[in-house]
């Protein structure tokens, strides 16, 4: 019964090898595309940004928060992969003597979340030349990533498989439907999310496989780790 389950299970991690490879993108060439930000347009979705709440705000103003607050969307996901990356590189190691496909795909996972970094580091960058001055992103991303890292395994591959998941929601319930939006805002969101559904899988699939080490009372502490690392991103 175990040689069939663990056939399954390489089977997926064979699955997203092949559809990593297959919706494998170049920041230059597939993204930005030697294009700039629209600034006469939002860059986040009013269903993400909440501005209808702001009623003493007028449309210029209101663009210029969205736009703020999706500089700042962009810059979490730069902070949030910083650990991911890392996380699932220490997963990969379990394998390296093991199965070598599910290595592969964490590997690849890994080298995704690296290029994701590069992607958003370049899109602050892009943003700051034309956006007033200003603007700070205060977390540290090493010293939140060192934060988290210090939790159990169980705890922030659960964090991670969340964050992977509500990135594709996020794209395709608001950001894919609002035709208000920057072209290349919308556009990085696009590719984001065609690997982070991949990603999720990957979480998904080391989430269950350290599940399974766990006695009930193990599992007990890690869900109150988990509780927390959520609490903590909130509040950020």
């Amino acid at each position: 019964m175990q040689a069939v389950k663990t056939q399954s299970q390489t089977k997926r991690y064979a699955k997203c090898i092949e559809v990593s490879k297959r919706v494998r993108w170049d920041i230059d060439r597939d993204v930005i595309r030697g294009r700039s930000f629209d600034f006469e347009k939002k860059f986040l979705p009013d269903a993400l940004s909440r501005i209808g709440h702001l009623e003493f705000l007028n449309g210029d103003e209101r663009r210029l928060v969205s736009q703020i607050q999706g500089r700042t969307y962009a810059n979490m996901f730069r902070l949030v992969e910083r650990f991911i990356g890392a996380k699932i590189l220490d997963q990969s190691r379990e394998h390296s003597l093991g199965d070598q496909t599910a290595m592969e795909a964490l590997v690849r996972l890994t080298d995704e979340e690296l290029k994701h970094q590069e992607l958003f580091r370049r899109l602050d960058s892009m943003m700051a030349k034309d956006m007033p001055e200003g603007y700070q992103f205060v977390p540290d991303p090493n010293a939140v990533a060192s934060v988290v890292l210090g939790k159990s395994t169980w705890a922030v591959l659960g964090l991670i498989c969340h964050i992977e998941i509500f990135v594709v929601s996020h794209y395709r319930q608001s950001i894919d439907p609002d035709t208000e939006l920057s072209s290349l805002y919308k556009d990085v969101f696009l590719y984001h999310a065609r690997e982070e559904a991949q990603h999720a899988i990957l979480d998904e699939l080391e989430w269950a496989r350290e599940d399974a080490k766990l006695f009930p009372e193990e599992r007990n502490r890690a869900v109150d780790d988990l509780i927390e690392l959520v609490g903590a991103v909130d509040g950020l």
